[in-house]
């Protein structure tokens, strides 16, 4: 570990895992000496969480990030830093700060429109009720005409030279 640790970048999933992946180089441990620092350090970080981790192109949890950064070990703002940027990428960058007003000039009144609303949401959940509640009918209704004999045909049985000797 001569050279400088890689930085994280907060472009998208795919670029912060190849980084991840140039940290695991810079750091020179295998899957499971990775697992013994983590644990060293206090976090929980199974080799086969951590290859599976590097082997996708999905962000990984925070958790993973935290425990795998530290198991390579960056500590410190360099730690922090991976975890922001991986936080960016999740969540997009943090806003940047709103300028600060400038003065208005009375200019006379304004035509200023009402805010708009937003168009009433459906509640899927009262249309995932209703169908199991038809669907619960429905086989309700089937089961007790079943039981009932509704699809039984009442035919005497009549018996076949061929069916006397099963």
């Amino acid at each position: 570990m001569t050279t400088a640790p890689p930085t994280p970048p907060d472009t998208d999933a795919a670029a912060f895992v190849a980084a991840l992946r140039r940290l695991k180089v810079w750091s020179g441990l295998s899957y499971r000496r990775l697992q013994r620092h983590a644990a060293d350090a206090g976090h929980c970080l199974p080799y086969s969480t951590a290859a599976t981790m590097l082997g996708r192109e999905r962000l990984p949890r925070e958790e993973l990030v935290a425990a795998f950064v530290a198991a390579c070990g960056i500590r410190g703002e360099e730690a922090e830093a991976w975890l922001d940027a991986r936080t960016d990428i999740a969540c997009g960058p943090a806003p940047a700060p709103a300028p600060a007003p400038a003065t208005l000039v009375d200019a006379g009144p304004m035509n200023i429109a009402p805010p708009a609303t937003a168009p009433t949401r459906t509640r899927p959940w009262r249309t995932r009720w209703a169908l199991a509640g038809a669907a619960a009918l429905v086989t309700a209704l089937l089961g007790g005409a079943t039981a009932s004999g509704v699809f039984t045909v009442d035919e005497e049985v009549v018996q076949t030279p061929t069916s006397v000797r099963l």
